[in-house]
């Protein structure tokens, strides 16, 4: 009993069954996350060790190595790169994206934990960081303060942080920039020396008064009494009232020697929004929480919290990633629900009939439904990719469905009662219907096995196509041929001289059918000319290739910026923020857009994992700017970006500056010339060369050195024997000079529940040159004082700030950038020019290019392995169902031409060649077999009832015209609302729906042409060698003569 006859029998059990589908699927869509990619984990780990006082080369000498030999041994390891700075070691693991990240970071535990040994003795243990997308902000914060600037630490840690906390999912919530207290005593060494005091003891003193000291119990009567001697400051001026000793009967107190400031820190990172003081708040996600929902409570819970905050504390959005990713996921599910109207719309116009129109839209909510169950069955979210997905499987869930209905109408056509026709039009299509569904999957299956990165991205991509498309195929055998058998019914004779839309539309499809029969037959009579032409167009387009820009991923206009600057090194903070304004000044006069400016510069003290993300030094600014909404701006953020990167050329302070357009994209956009060599000066020398050459390349932008330029610094070398004399050590002395310059931290003040350092340190008239850091007086060992410059020099040097290596050797690499509207492939063309021309490349330096451009060729290698795949097994299976090798090639002559299409939309529309687009031909050798299978399989049907061979090509081609061409259209105007969306996110997958409307076009002209006249020159030689071969076959009677052996008369 076959699943249409059984579906046709039982009416409501069919129903039922479907009923339960959907109403499972509406469960699982409402209770499905939202993101913006599928869930994955970068596969990089971090190793940092931090090992204080070693400059960048001491770091990489006795720290950076050693690591690196044991943790190359890691399994699954991709790319070992490292940069060395001073104090800090950063060595960075990729490893393969299938890799298990858990087992990854046990070995490298493991590799950290042999290279203890040889590590230096007072270095702490090197900590190691899993580095995921989570740790990238979904909210950045904006927070700018009047009056209550400088206790905006505070204010903000009592009446916020902590609320924010709390909130599920919620990892982390960090105040960046905000202003920090302290206390200054700061010294004036002349009148300290002339009390024969010194800085440690004044410090200790300090630390000394600030206690509370427990001393015991003490019993009164009946009472127990705890006894405590309080001494900790309640006020900060409390400090200068400290009594240091005696002199002459003179009481000294602390303000006579010093200067006490209960102050805000010296400018050390500060930040500025839209000129306001105020400071960055950071929230991120925990790795398998939600970002929109998070985003939703932690704004909800800010306004709740704002009403207990000062008024003159404002908040303003810089970074909101929940933003763009629920409004590129609403800008699908609208490309969603107008292709499900265009392709109900062409289904009406072909077959005329409401009822017949309605059981087919019924095959799209159901085979969707199923997506939406499997990716809550595997713990998915809807993402950016799944809504694709779906996109691209609406236009193809119906084709199973047309067929069936377009034969059951021909049969109730003829007359048959609806239900024998439901059995018997399914019956004659079944097989094909299973077979395109097959090609299908055999397309999309491999996107399932593809490795990488973009195997990431695809799987899911692969496992929604297949799935929605074998559930419409299940929907096409069953429901389809149910709902014909109840809804639909013979049309009368039509009554004269009332317009009826049916008969309206059937006569406007029999003109056409009858057009395109004449043509079939007329190509049929001009074999020749007709394949000749088609392969000139074909070789034609292959010609036009070397136009076609690539590219890696679209990169999408999230309406934010960020920015950084360098000027001189070792350039005041204090000037960098002169600068820093002047920029901020010229682009708001001359840049509409803009809606927040955040400047930062400076360094801070302390490392913490934001200064790991951005560099940071005095020298440095770094901007975060904010633009208006996609739809309030003509220009797109690249615009603005080329806009940004000609005011910064205007200014002779900046050095080098970068603007990036990508908040948290999945890969770089930068082109990188990689340069290997050991000597500092040759390397950066080639590394200025090819840069300066990059600048000249039309359209690159963001030129930057990875190495920064070599910073000055003072060194102090001792004279070991006066040092004897002195009964003084290297690290003693050097201590002394880190407490009076750097100053001596070993007491806090506290004040509701807060703590606060108290900094003594020399006044910094008394540090800032070097005649005053030449006089400095120590205490030697045995009492006495000595001046600095009587126990060594002080001389000035030059070193290296960081160092980096791949692969265990020295690298340093330039990068650039892509201007708006260029492509990374011409500029990685141009740069490899740039490399080939260059005379003067020593032997022991070799240079490559890397970066995004690496990648894409990556995932470009991995595409065309998975196009040949496709290709197999669509072979494999058309093979299987026609059992012949021939008939494959025959439909397979489509697929050439439909990538002749993609190339001719691309070059149209100016789109670049990405993966993403990439990917848009792959699917395309599915989508376009499937009219050559039905065109083939109905001429043999012809054959078999023994029709001519031009009459049985030209009849088949007529009557499957219509199906054809409808599941072409579907398919086309199925991806129309995706290639032609221009909001949020609309930049990813534009492509695709470019590629796939230019290939489909073209490939369904031809497929319509060629593949009619290349199996009748291909079947009519076939035929005639058949025959012959079967006469030699028939031995019987071959030697009759009839003269000789029929018997005579």
């Amino acid at each position: 009993m076959s699943i249409y006859n059984t579906a046709v029998n039982k009416p409501i059990s069919t129903l039922m069954v479907f009923l339960a589908i959907l109403v499972l699927g509406i469960f699982s869509y409402v209770q499905l996350p939202v993101d913006q990619y599928p869930k994955m984990d970068p596969p990089y780990i971090t190793v940092m060790a931090t090992y204080p006082g070693a400059n960048a080369s001491d770091i990489e000498e006795n720290v950076t190595k050693i690591l690196e030999d044991q943790l190359n041994s890691v399994d699954d390891l991709k790319e070992l790169t490292s940069t060395s700075y001073d104090n800090l070691a950063v060595v960075s693991l990729e490893f393969e994206w299938e890799a298990n990240l858990d087992e990854a970071s046990n070995d490298v535990r493991d590799a950290v934990d042999k290279a203890m040994q040889n590590l230096p003795d007072d270095i702490d243990r090197p900590t190691i960081m899993r580095f995921n997308t989570s740790m990238m902000p979904i909210l950045i914060y904006a927070v700018t303060a009047k009056e209550s600037y400088p206790g905006l630490d505070k204010i903000l840690d009592d009446k916020l942080v902590t609320r924010l906390n709390r909130v599920d999912g919620v990892a982390s919530v960090t105040l960046a920039g905000a202003p920090e207290r302290v206390v200054y005593v700061e010294i004036d060494p002349n009148k300290m020396d002339a009390y024969n005091l010194n800085l440690e003891q004044i410090g200790n003193t300090i630390l000394a008064e600030n206690k509370d000291v427990p001393s015991g119990n003490v019993k009164m009567g009946l009472s127990d009494y705890t006894f405590r001697v309080e001494g900790e400051f309640e006020e900060s001026e409390e400090i200068k009232n400290i009594v240091l000793g005696t002199r002459n009967n003179k009481t000294i107190f602390l303000h006579d020697i010093a200067t006490v400031r209960d102050t805000l820190k010296d400018i050390t990172l500060e930040q500025t929004i839209n000129r306001g003081r105020g400071g960055v708040l950071l929230v991120t996600k925990q790795t398998d929480a939600n970002a929109v929902a998070i985003a939703k409570q932690v704004k909800k819970e800010l306004a709740a919290a704002q009403k207990d905050l000062p008024t003159d504390i404002n908040f303003e959005i810089i970074v909101d990633n929940s933003d763009f990713i629920v409004k590129s996921i609403n800008n699908l599910q609208d490309s969603l629900m107008y292709a499900l109207i265009f392709v109900v719309l062409v289904v009406f116009m072909f077959l005329g009939r409401w009822r017949a129109t309605f059981i087919i839209a019924l095959t799209i909510p159901i085979s969707l439904i199923v997506a939406f169950i499997y990716l809550f069955a595997t713990g998915e979210s809807l993402n950016v990719i799944s809504l694709s997905s779906l996109s691209i499987a609406i236009g193809m869930v119906v084709d199973d469905a047309i067929v069936v209905l377009e034969n059951v109408t021909k049969h109730i056509d003829r007359g048959s009662r609806p239900r024998e026709a439901a059995k018997y039009g399914t019956n004659e299509v079944w097989l094909s219907v299973i077979v395109t569904t097959l090609v299908t999957v055999a397309v999309f299956f491999p996107l399932t096995l593809v490795t990488g990165m973009t195997g990431i991205l695809f799987k899911q991509l692969g496992w929604i196509v297949c799935i929605t498309v074998c559930t419409s195929t299940v929907t096409a055998i069953s429901l389809t041929p149910m709902l014909c058998s109840q809804l639909l019914k013979i049309q009368e004779a039509q009554k004269s001289g009332k317009f009826s839309f049916y008969h309206f539309v059937t006569a406007t499809l029999d003109r056409l059918d009858n057009w395109y029969e004449r043509l079939v037959r007329w190509s049929l009579r001009h074999k020749t000319f007709i394949i000749c032409c088609m392969f000139g167009v074909f070789l034609g387009s292959c010609s036009m290739m070397k136009y076609i820009k690539t590219d890696f991923m679209p990169q999408n206009d999230q309406g934010s910026m960020s920015v950084y600057a360098k000027m001189q090194t070792g350039q005041r903070v204090e000037e960098t923020k002169r600068v820093a304004l002047e920029i901020d000044s010229v682009m708001r006069a001359e840049i509409p857009e803009l809606t927040i400016v955040n400047l930062s510069y400076g360094s801070e003290e302390e490392a913490s994992f934001a200064s790991m993300m951005n560099s940071t030094g005095n020298n440095i600014l770094n901007m975060r700017v904010r633009v208006k909404d996609l739809k309030e701006r003509d220009r797109s953020v690249f615009e603005i970006a080329d806009q940004l990167r000609g005011i910064l050329k205007r200014f002779p302070d900046v050095l080098e500056y970068t603007v990036s357009t990508s908040s948290n994209s999945m890969s770089s956009n930068t082109v990188d010339i990689e340069i290997m060599g050991h000597e500092f000066d040759m390397t950066t020398r080639l590394a200025n060369e090819i840069a300066n050459k990059a600048r000249e390349i039309p359209g690159a932008e963001d030129i930057k050195i990875s190495r920064d330029n070599d910073k000055p610094e003072l060194r102090l070398f001792l004279n070991k024997d006066k040092l004897a004399q002195h009964a003084l050590t290297t690290s003693e002395v050097g201590q002394a000079l880190r407490n009076r310059i750097y100053g001596y931290r070993n007491s806090k003040f506290k004040e509701d529940g807060e703590e606060y350092d108290i900094i003594v340190r020399f006044e910094e008239k008394f540090r800032s040159s070097i005649t005053e850091l030449e006089n400095i007086l120590i205490t030697d060992g045995k009492g006495q004082k000595v001046r600095l410059k009587e126990l060594g020099e002080i001389r000035e040097y030059y070193s290296p700030p960081n160092i980096e290596r791949k692969s265990k050797q020295r690298m340093l690499k330039v990068s650039i950038t892509p201007a708006a509207g260029v492509a990374m492939g011409e500029i990685a063309m141009q740069a490899q020019k740039v490399i080939d021309n260059m005379e003067n490349i020593p032997q022991e330096v070799s240079v490559y290019i890397g970066g995004g451009y690496e990648d894409q060729q990556e995932s470009f290698s991995s595409l065309i392995v998975l196009l040949l795949l496709s290709l197999m097994l669509v072979y494999i299976v058309m093979a299987a169902q026609f059992e012949s090798f021939k008939m494959p090639f025959i439909i397979m002559l489509a697929i050439p031409f439909a990538f002749t299409g993609v190339i001719l939309a691309l070059l149209l529309t100016n789109t670049t060649l990405s993966v993403i687009a990439a990917l848009g031909a792959i699917m395309l050798v599915g989508i376009v077999t499937k009219n050559g299978i039905v065109l083939i399989d109905f001429i043999n049907l012809m054959r078999e009832r023994g029709i001519r061979l031009y009459d049985a090509v030209a009849q088949a081609c007529r009557s499957r015209l219509r199906p054809v061409l409808m599941t072409s259209l579907t398919t086309i105007l199925g991806m129309v609302p995706m290639a032609l969306s221009v909001g949020e996110g609309s930049e990813t997958w534009r492509p695709m729906g470019v590629a796939v409307i230019g290939g489909m076009v073209f490939s369904t002209i031809i497929t319509l042409v060629i593949v009619p006249v290349v199996y009748a020159a291909m079947d009519k030689s076939g035929s005639r060698n058949k025959k012959k071969a079967l006469a030699k076959q028939f031995k019987f009677m071959s030697d009759f003569d009839p003269e000789r052996d029929l018997p005579k008369e």
